[in-house]
């Protein structure tokens, strides 16, 4: 239609989105779908958050707040990173939107002019690239690849950065590989950066709080205090506070573009949800007691999926170190050919021969810039994910 925008032609839909409205669309038709396809949570939200959202809507906390965050929560926003990460940030260097992704989203739009470079280490989540192309600006991703555990390297880092470099976004653990840098492989990289002072850091740290084993989580403003003057730290509370329908994400840097960002939000959503907000006040502030069994039941589903897979000739599945996903090569599969007669030239045509056969929905790996790969997301019962393996097993069993 030609009275739609030039810029559309930019982007593309979310393929996250596009799996799980598939797999929903074919259990309604019937079908016996296991979606693995949905990046969040099966726990309900903790109790004593939903009951603080029922006292504010009873005390008629139901009205416009600041369009960025009210006071309340931007101080629990304050004292979070403080106890968590030993950031030290004022109110006014606080920002709250709808869901991480407004955030992010926001600050790209404050920022970046036509032409300005953003780093994306690959695979990456699917919105990241998008949005740099809706702001005007030229995503430049780098291919961090399953010999490397999905992390960049300092050298990959050093070789993608030019004079129009704006901003490096990166995610530890990693949607969707899971993949947590340490601390040393984030001292590297922040070494990088102190030699590229144009470089701005927009750091998505959405899944710090799942994190497995012995990984210790890190974020890049706490591991080099130089570079908080030009680093924006994003978190939520949509993933280990199972809040993801409350659509609360927040962000602190610097005031400036603090301010930034508050413009661009006042002319489009302005505040989000007042009763999310007292919600979220309570999740930062209240109780945690949850968080360690529910990252024990998702260790053990995360141990049930990488063993299945792994069993898998031609599969290969590392373990990651947080979030919920794993994100299987599957490079000993291409050129073979399902029992239905299917040829599995890529990740896409191997998910979409898995669900039409099996009915095992996933999302391919080109989605997230790095092929041959899919992603699971393991955040669902053990039994779904024991029958869905099980089914990718027969799937795989039957390629000739």
């Amino acid at each position: 239609m030609t009275f739609l925008s030039t810029t559309l032609d930019r982007v593309k839909p979310s393929p996250t989105i596009a799996v799980t409205t598939k797999a929903a669309e074919l259990k309604a038709a019937g079908r016996d779908v296991i979606g693995l396809g949905a990046g969040e949570p099966d726990f309900d939200t903790p109790q004593h958050i939903k009951d603080a959202a029922v006292v504010a809507i009873s005390l008629g906390k139901t009205k416009y707040t600041a369009v960025d965050g009210i006071p309340e929560l931007k101080r629990a926003i304050v004292d979070k990173f403080a106890r968590d990460n030993g950031l030290t940030y004022t109110i006014s260097q606080v920002t709250v939107g709808t869901g991480g992704k407004q955030v992010l989203y926001n600050a790209l739009m404050a920022t970046l002019n036509e032409g300005d470079e953003v780093i994306i280490p690959a695979p990456y989540w699917v919105s990241y690239p998008d949005m740099v192309l809706l702001a005007g600006g030229i995503p430049v991703t780098v291919a961090c690849g399953i010999e490397t555990a999905f992390k960049m390297t300092p050298e990959q880092l050093e070789a993608a950065i030019t004079p129009k470099t704006k901003w490096l976004i990166f995610n530890s653990p990693s949607n969707p590989t899971g993949a947590g840098y340490t601390r040393e492989e984030l001292q590297a990289l922040t070494d990088v950066l102190t030699r590229h002072p144009h470089v701005w850091v927009l750091t998505d740290d959405m899944y710090e709080l799942l994190a497995y084993d012995d990984f210790e989580f890190c974020t890049p403003a706490e591991v080099e205090p130089g570079l908080m003057n030009r680093t924006l730290t994003v978190n939520g509370v949509s993933k280990a506070y199972a809040m993801t329908g409350w659509r609360i994400g927040y962000a602190a840097g610097p005031e400036e573009l603090i301010k930034a960002m508050r413009k661009v939000q006042s002319q489009s959503t302005s505040n989000p949800c007042s009763i999310s907000q007292w919600a979220a006040v309570e999740a930062l502030n209240g109780e945690h007691d949850f968080i360690g069994p529910n990252n024990a039941l998702f260790q053990r589903r995360r141990d049930l999926v990488v063993s299945m897979l792994n069993a898998i000739p031609g599969m290969e599945c590392p373990v990651p170190e947080g979030a919920f996903y794993v994100y299987p090569s599957i490079a000993g599969l291409i050129g073979k050919t399902s029992a239905a007669g299917t040829q599995i030239t890529d990740d896409q045509t191997f998910a979409t021969a898995l669900l039409e056969e099996k009915g095992v929905a996933v999302v391919f790996g080109a989605a997230f810039g790095l092929s041959p790969h899919f992603r699971v997301s393991y955040a669902t019962s053990d039994e779904a994910l024991k029958e869905a393996c099980t089914r990718i097993q027969d799937f795989c069993a039957g390629l000739k």
